[in-house]
């Protein structure tokens, strides 16, 4: 850019960029956090503690197909993209093309699918990208602050785009989202994880 078209961006936005350079993946994920609060879970993203604890019982050897909502900046992208099989697929979903843009300009894997677009919509976007199912749902998705409705729509479209014996694993600060997801899964093992910003409770909701 030369300095003429430079002059021509308003400081403001310069400084925004500057500032999403220095910080990284941080900049994205608070820039994200600060333009729409009520959709992301957190202010920060979440440990490693938490990715172990949240992860641990997938049983990798089986999953083709894993999918995401709310990544953010790839908190738990890369770690999935690590134990996923090589036939396997990601699809994350977000409503935040900020995050998505991201995740497309950072993570080149020919199994990583980011997809602009609702978590309700989950199983049109399954269908889309040639599966009939899913084996696991990972969500970090706020249910507490959604808008009215979308938190029961997303749990109801996650029970049924799971395969029998898939689960549904959600990480909350809030035990909001294990009322949405009793209605559908009777089976629910909980976790918590203190060391985490700040502390969140686990869920592993199996479909039957």
């Amino acid at each position: 850019m030369n300095p003429t078209e430079l002059a021509e961006v308003p400081l403001s936005h310069r400084m925004k960029q500057r500032f999403k350079k220095l910080m990284g993946p941080w900049g994205v994920f608070l820039q994200g956090f600060i333009e729409h609060p009520v959709m992301v879970g957190s202010i920060i993203p979440s440990s490693r503690f938490t990715i172990q604890k949240m992860l641990a019982p997938v049983n990798w050897s089986e999953c083709k197909l894993f999918v995401e909502y709310g990544p953010g900046v790839g908190t738990f992208c890369r770690p999935v993209l690590e134990r996923l099989p090589r036939d396997g697929t990601l699809i994350v979903i977000d409503t935040n093309p900020l995050y998505i843009d991201y995740l497309k300009a950072t993570i080149a894997d020919s199994r990583f699918i980011p997809v602009l677009g609702s978590a309700a919509d989950v199983e049109q976007i399954v269908r889309a990208h040639g599966h009939d199912h899913a084996d696991y749902v990972l969500s970090g998705l706020p249910f507490s602050t959604l808008p009215d409705g979308v938190g029961p729509a997303i749990a109801a479209a996650t029970h049924r785009v799971l395969r029998p014996g898939g689960a549904f694993l959600v990480y909350q600060f809030s035990a909001k989202a294990r009322d949405f997801m009793a209605r559908h899964f009777h089976r629910i093992d909980q976790g918590f994880e203190p060391l985490n910003v700040l502390p969140c409770k686990l869920f592993w909701g199996w479909k039957d």
